[in-house]
């Protein structure tokens, strides 16, 4: 048997009290709509740049045009967060097209990679250095245009051309929800990046979800700070935007005292990020000063969250509901949030409209509090890895079943909780460390700013832990001294064997600590 954890018809019922027109994420029919009742209200706000709904849609409804009488189905995006790349985006799904964001992070080869496997059609992107755009249009044979937004090269289209060339009308496009919507890659532990293929109907899960637990609305102000708009956490700012008619902060990248002062400045109502970014906000000097009373949600996802942390962020944001949340770009993230009110932000809540269980090795269903991979199963599930049926085949089961890749367990009320990644369980001996358990315990120590820990070989207990720290500022800590401190707090085999301080620990685009690059180093220097 499997464990179905979500919300009873009543509690729906109750608290989801909206339009279904709300759910389908036709971009072309909201953003007409908007030019009628909300044509000045404030869309986006990018530096010193506002965009309301009536311009936001021109644009969006000039790119459609152009894209569909050239007949153009995929659009890749090589953009930083910026207005062109939120027009782009729209003016994709306004033509019922399929976007293809790439992360600005990415090398010309990777970039030619991706442009040929996902078969884009257009690039649109801007003259950057150390990417010969040149060598990318001749190494991409179904690319027909490069788009530049900034920037000019012979025999490439301007950006601002085609937005006075073609027509501000709403497309001749109909709304299909089973189109494919974007391809989102993720990067994995080995290989190549994976094409996560979403239709429209995919891009309706994580709108369900965040209006369940946020309750947003045109009076919201929303801060994406940084988070790319290439990955699935940075792409539901956008559709939220879309379907709830909220005013969009928008930033090029995240730098910790610019994001706050955003935060304040505009009185921002709501924002999610990663672990790391709470990290980078809470270890500011000038933190304290700022003061975000307008702030009523703030989501953690992407990672296991840091309970202590979180609630510290009160001290700045007294009104605000911290919650915790779960999802994967397979899933249609987010697929759970803590439910409001209930005082444990270890636990990522109850999967909403989804069913969930945890499993053995062996696939075999496990009850409460038993630790064990997690699955999930729903409407949210990606209609595939694009062109890999293989590995669609390894993450997908007969009967619709995905494996997360999660270790995690569920208590007697039916939250769930998320130990950690099945790749980042350590086996020392006969022994199970899970990475994240011993990361939050090293944070605890009030010198540390951030921490990691991996599996490195031992001869004798096949891995033990070696843990990354970074010190907070002017700060002075020993191994012998943080070993003393964990002590108190974790199982001996459980203890970092090694403790390494670095000044910085390598970062993803979110902001994640690149364990897979530390990895890579430790493998290069035991070999």
């Amino acid at each position: 048997m499997f464990l179905t954890i979500s919300l009873d018809k009543k509690e729906k019922n109750s608290k989801i009290l909206i339009s279904k027109f709300y759910y389908f994420m036709d971009v072309k029919s909201r953003l007409s709509y908007y030019q009628k009742i909300y044509p000045h209200k404030e869309a986006v706000i990018f530096k010193d740049e506002k965009l309301d709904f009536s311009s936001l849609a021109e644009f969006a409804f000039r790119l459609s045009n152009y894209l569909m009488e050239n007949k153009v189905e995929k659009v890749a995006i090589y953009l930083p967060n910026n207005l062109e790349n939120l027009i782009s985006f729209l003016g994709v799904f306004s033509s019922q097209g399929t976007a293809i964001p790439l992360d600005f992070m990415l090398t010309e080869e990777e970039l030619i990679y991706l442009i040929n496997h996902a078969e884009a059609e257009i690039l649109i992107t801007q003259v950057k250095k150390g990417i010969d755009l040149k060598n990318i249009k001749k190494s991409c044979p179904n690319l027909k245009e490069i788009i530049l937004c900034k920037g000019k090269i012979d025999g490439f289209l301007f950006w601002q051309d085609i937005l006075k060339e073609f027509s501000s009308q709403d497309p001749s496009s109909f709304y299909e929800p089973a189109q494919t919507a974007c391809i989102l890659y993720t990067s994995g532990s080995t290989g190549h990046p994976k094409g996560v293929e979403l239709t429209f109907n995919h891009l309706n899960v994580p709108l369900k979800t965040i209006d369940y637990f946020l309750k947003l609305s045109s009076s919201d102000i929303l801060l994406c700070g940084g988070v790319p708009f290439s990955h699935l956490g940075g792409l539901d700012y956008i559709l939220v935007m879309v379907a709830r008619a909220s005013t969009l902060i928008l930033m090029e990248r995240f730098r910790p005292y610019q994001f706050l002062l955003n935060a304040q400045k505009y009185k921002v109502t709501a924002f999610w990020v990663v672990p790391s970014m709470y990290t980078a906000i809470l270890s500011l000097k000038e933190y304290e000063k700022f003061n975000l009373p307008h702030l009523k949600y703030a989501v953690v996802f992407g990672a296991p969250s840091s309970p202590h942390l979180l609630k510290k962020f009160h001290k700045i944001a007294p009104n605000a509901f911290l919650l915790n949340g779960w999802g994967m770009t397979e899933t249609s993230a987010p697929n759970c949030v803590l439910p409001l009110g209930i005082d444990r932000i270890e636990s990522v809540g109850k999967f909403f409209n989804m069913e969930a269980k945890i499993v053995d090795e062996k696939g075999k269903s496990l009850g409460p509090n038993e630790k064990g991979e997690l699955w999930v199963r729903g409407e949210g599930i990606m209609k595939g890895y694009f062109k890999e049926p293989f590995l669609t085949q390894e993450i997908l089961t007969c009967d619709g079943w995905l494996k997360t890749g999660d270790i995690a367990y569920y208590d007697s009320q039916g939250l769930f909780y998320i130990v950690g990644r099945k790749k980042d369980m350590i086996k020392v001996g006969g022994e199970v460390v899970f990475s994240s358990e011993a990361e939050e315990k090293i944070l605890l120590h009030p010198k540390v700013k951030e921490a990691a820990v991996i599996g490195v070989p031992d001869k004798l207990r096949g891995e033990v832990p070696k843990a990354f720290v970074v010190l907070k500022e002017n700060e002075k800590l020993s191994e012998a001294e943080l070993k003393e401190f964990l002590k108190k707090h974790l199982a001996h085999f459980k203890i970092p064997h090694y403790i390494e301080f670095r000044k910085k620990l390598p970062k993803t685009r979110t902001g994640k600590i690149d364990k897979k690059r530390l990895k890579d180093e430790e493998n290069s220097s035991y070999t």
